[in-house]
């Protein structure tokens, strides 16, 4: 088997830039590096990534009248700002499900998870989703609260915010546990907003999760939705996260 060895300069195909260091077996693996036409070039990367795929990236940049590789900067664009809205998704995740957390230990005591009031609270359809066998199946493999939270999907937090939980949870939860919702709305419309921006949430994250397009949605939107879920519990965490995130910068750069 040949000795691998490494590139010692850059290399460029149609002004992008490879890293210096990528290994290569033989003369054959370089193909890449090499000049090449705009149409080989979105043959070649079509044929690896599937047509299907590429199709809706072509759809909507032929739409525009762009030119052929167009769909190309498209495709890399949507995959950098999924993989920027990542960090955002994670803190607003985890700050919006401790928040919750809080409730439940604040209605059932600290030992929620195994408390069968909160068990039997929960719907249990037999197909679709179950927040009562999630909640189950996560107390299961874990000891703690603190290792329950964790292993609860979305989903489960998600509906905790529906009407059946107002006397128990929200009507006196709510305010304290997101401390910073406006007293304009009463605690029924914030919990149903709550909910709704949760769904939106909960879908950028799943087609992100999934390496599907997020390119028709309006991410400022969503990323706004996003800031103001984490200021509901704490506007000095929406402030650190909005500091240290890159998603903005890429949403305003969409080819």
């Amino acid at each position: 088997m040949p000795a691998i060895q490494r590139a010692s300069t850059f290399s460029y195909v149609h002004g992008w830039r490879f890293a210096p260091t990528f290994p290569m077996a033989n003369k054959n693996s370089i193909e890449f590096l090499l000049p090449m036409s705009n149409a080989l070039l979105l043959s070649k990367v079509k044929n690896a990534i599937s047509a299907d795929r590429m199709s809706t990236f072509e759809a909507a940049t032929r739409a525009a009248g762009d030119g052929d590789q167009a769909s190309l900067k498209l495709y890399i664009w949507n995959a950098q700002v999924s993989a920027a809205l990542l960090p955002p998704l994670h803190i607003c995740e985890v700050v919006v499900r401790n928040a919750l957390a809080e409730a439940l230990e604040g209605t059932y005591g600290n030992r929620w998870p195994w408390e069968r009031p909160l068990e039997l609270s929960l719907p249990d359809p037999a197909p679709g989703f179950s927040p009562r066998r999630d909640l189950i199946a996560a107390r299961r493999r874990a000891s703690t609260p603190g290792k329950v939270i964790p292993e609860l999907k979305f989903a489960f937090w998600q509906s905790l915010l529906t009407r059946r939980h107002d006397q128990r949870l929200w009507n006196v939860h709510l305010k304290q546990v997101l401390p910073y919702l406006d007293s304009a709305k009463t605690i029924a419309q914030w919990r149903q907003a709550l909910y709704q921006d949760l769904e939106q949430v909960r879908q950028l994250r799943n087609r992100i999760a999934h390496h599907e397009p997020i390119f028709t949605r309006n991410l400022a939107d969503d990323f706004q939705r996003i800031v103001s879920l984490i200021e509901f519990r704490c506007k000095v965490t929406a402030g650190w996260m909005v500091a240290n995130q890159h998603a903005v910068a890429l949403i305003a750069a969409k080819p």
